[in-house]
């Protein structure tokens, strides 16, 4: 889902950036036999419970399991019992200890975020290793590692209270921090002087999916947030609506934050506010649900009684705003350009008859625009993989900055009269490197490289392009040792997301090297409903289109078959979140595709997910079973409503965490009862739920580590990996 987002970037979906050291080592050493092993699944209850929806009645046998764990003891109860079956199966798998130290001995290498110029001095993230949290890291430069400004890993001893978010003031002197506890999108975010390390008296709470935004004189900050909650089952499964934006005068207290802008006739728009340069104007960039749709707002700073005003008065276009001259507001667009483009708005003639095109719409998707040295630094995506190209202010192109190959940059963060800026770039098989980007010279300097004893040439990774059931084109990335034997028998496992708007790139991951080292082969499918390609490709994904995603998927595993890559039982897919429905759903309309299927933290119940948390904002994507045609279109696909018993599925490991408030586990408990209850074949049905976790975010690297762990050694029990 939408909301991860870090002041260092982003940190990925469901996984965790990481090394491969290469050695001489047999696949025999890692992987045993496939063992038969009969389940016995614990006893789940069902209920006479069904919903009317336009007047079709709709059963939902396991509704009781919408109760949470941590008040209902039957939910409990039955959370323990299914976690005792899952981990005595995982047990029994003798490889599964030598996958947990091998995983660990590749995890353990440092990990270093691209530096942000603050103040006088930098800050960058930096892992050990094996910390369950990374440490915010200051210097006096970017090659230093410097002293320790926050680490998270004293907050608590199992490292789950993670940092969320950081945003300096205008000189750096005083850092506003994000911390939620055990995975939650919940955030309490302190104050901390930079140079004694004191934390300030105030305390911020009731805070999602809002990070603060200073004033330029260091007096206080711009901030969302909630209504306080009032009880732990609205805490972590009410519905967040009627977000409302604040000041924050330093040294105040939360109750004595001045309310700036709220529309209580409106519940569902959300706020993000920045503020210029010159200090002199607060852009509130209005949004509903995770459309990239948005209205500006646009309020004078200088005129403390000034209420903000409409810029753009429609949810027509995303507005993304970049920054100003004067009157002039640059803005990242989708209006009259659906792979985005870069327009300038006098706010004094802000018809649209007035707008001036400054980047023309390309091929190529515009993905993000920075403002550096006094010049554009674009962000686009060619089929799926970066690359930056550099513009005058007047729109001239400029250069394009070379990167190593084909892969993921990600940074070029700054302040406009930056001459420098950093950035990360890697590959599926390519190692995290840290940059400094020399905007006057076009030079970069290479600072840090990932310490790996690997060798990316013993890799290879390819674009491939399939053609989809309704002969769209679709790209999908191959990586896996090189000189692989096409004879149809690899283990493969094939990953993808697909929607709300999200590109997926080559990106480095150690799992994922830890696959292919034992053989694997792993395929990513950019499907429809992602980023890839502009507005055309997500809304091709959305709403009454959905199915759309699930035919790529298909058509990409009936890709790797064909092409003698796998065969149905070598074949695993696996997604998170979003991606996790495209598995649910995936595997409910082609059983006999897959081998085995690793839905995790998925939306599964799709005529009940809007009814908890921040679902409801995922209308904009899903639709509502409130519409009788969008109903129809989630009830053909909804993984919870569409198993039949008497099938037989793939061997399925669902994954969730008890505190995840962004798609309750709920979701996914309904679906594994469900199944386990529709399961006629031999292959196990099994649900892992993670303790003190959410969604993924923050989550500490001793609980990564274990997951991965168990999700690899059930993959090789059940593609029956051997020599």
């Amino acid at each position: 889902m939408k909301y991860l987002s870090w002041h260092f970037g982003h940190l990925g979906h469901f996984g965790c950036v990481g090394l491969l050291q290469c050695v001489a080592i047999t696949i025999g050493a890692f992987i045993s036999p496939m063992l038969a092993q009969e389940v016995y699944y614990p006893e789940t209850k069902r209920v006479d419970h069904v919903d009317t929806y336009h007047g079709e009645k709709v059963s939902d046998p396991y509704r009781w399991l919408e109760e949470d764990a941590h008040t209902s003891t039957a939910v409990a109860n039955w959370v323990e019992n299914q976690n005792k079956t899952t981990f005595g199966y995982l047990d029994s798998i003798a490889s599964r200890e030598q996958i947990r130290a091998r995983l660990t001995n590749l995890w353990n290498y440092e990990k270093v975020s691209p530096p942000s110029r603050e103040g006088h001095a930098y800050v960058s993230m930096r892992n050990d290793g094996l910390q369950n949290q990374s440490v915010v890291y200051i210097s006096e430069s970017p090659e230093e590692r410097g002293r320790v400004l926050i680490d998270p890993n004293t907050w608590t001893t199992d490292g789950t209270i993670a940092l969320t978010g950081l945003s300096f003031n205008p000189d750096g002197t005083l850092v506003a921090y994000g911390r939620a506890e055990a995975g939650s999108d919940w955030q309490v975010w302190r104050i901390l002087n930079v140079a004694t390390g004191e934390v300030l008296d105030e305390e911020l709470r009731w805070i999602k999916f809002s990070t603060p935004e200073w004033t330029t004189d260091g007096k206080g900050f711009f901030y969302s947030r909630y209504s306080k909650q009032e009880s732990a089952d609205s805490t972590f499964r009410g519905v967040n609506k009627n977000q409302k934006l604040y000041y924050h005068h330093l040294g105040s207290d939360q109750s004595a934050d001045v309310l700036v802008f709220h529309r209580p006739d409106q519940p569902d728009w959300s706020y993000h506010s920045s503020v210029s340069d010159d200090g002199h104007y607060l852009i509130i960039q209005v949004e509903k649900g995770t459309g990239s749709d948005a209205r500006i707002l646009i309020k004078d700073l200088t005129d403390p009684y000034g209420m903000p005003v409409d810029l753009i008065d429609k949810f027509e276009s995303e507005f993304v705003f970049i920054g100003n001259d004067g009157t002039t507001f640059y803005f990242k667009t989708d209006a009259a350009a659906l792979r985005g483009r870069l327009i300038a708005i006098d706010i004094h003639e802000p018809d649209r008859s007035n707008w001036r095109e400054i980047v023309a719409e390309a091929k190529e998707t515009l993905r993000g625009v920075n403002l550096l040295n006094n010049q554009f630094v674009a962000t686009y995506l060619k089929d799926a993989h970066t690359a930056i190209r550099i513009y005058d202010l007047s729109g001239r192109y400029l250069r394009e900055v070379p990167l190593p190959t084909l892969g993921s940059a990600r940074g070029f963060d700054g302040k406009r009269w930056e001459i420098e800026t950093f950035y990360s770039f890697s590959s599926f098989a390519v190692p995290p490197s840290i940059y400094r980007y020399d905007l006057v010279n076009n030079k970069s300097t290479r600072l840090f490289s990932a310490p790996v004893d690997m060798e990316p040439s013993d890799y290879e990774t390819k674009q491939v392009f399939f053609t989809s059931k309704d002969g769209t084109r679709i790209p999908m990335f191959l990586c896996h040792r090189r000189g692989l034997k096409l004879n149809g028998n690899n283990p493969t496992l094939l990953y993808a997301y697909g929607g709300f708007n999200i590109p997926l790139t080559p990106s480095f991951s150690v799992t994922r090297l830890a696959w292919m080292e034992m053989g694997g082969v792993f395929a990513m499918a950019n499907l429809r409903g992602g980023g890839e390609y502009g507005q055309d490709w997500h809304k091709a994904g959305t709403r009454l289109q959905k199915q759309n995603v699930f035919d790529d998927f298909i058509a990409a595993a009936q890709w790797l078959i064909a092409n003698d890559y796998t065969c149905p039982k070598k074949l695993a897919i696996q997604g998170g979140s979003n991606g996790g429905l495209l598995v649910g759903a995936c595997m409910v309309q082609r059983p006999e595709l897959f081998g085995a299927c690793l839905p995790a933290v998925g939306v599964m119940d799709m005529l009940r997910f809007h009814q908890f948390t921040i679902g409801w904002a995922w209308v904009d994507d899903y639709g509502s079973s409130d519409d009788p045609k969008e109903f129809q279109a989630l009830r053909a696909y909804s993984p919870y409503h569409n198993l039949v018993s008497g099938t037989h599925y793939p061997a399925t490991l669902v994954t969730t965490a008890d505190t995840d408030d962004r798609v309750v586990p709920s979701h996914s408990f309904k679906f594994v009862a469900a199944l386990q209850h529709a399961q006629s074949g031999d292959a196990p049905v099994l649900i892992r739920i993670e303790t003190r976790a959410g969604h993924g975010a923050g989550k500490p690297t001793t609980k990564r580590i274990e997951e991965a762990t168990d999700l690899w050694a059930f993959l090789v029990r059940n593609l029956d990996m051997h020599p």
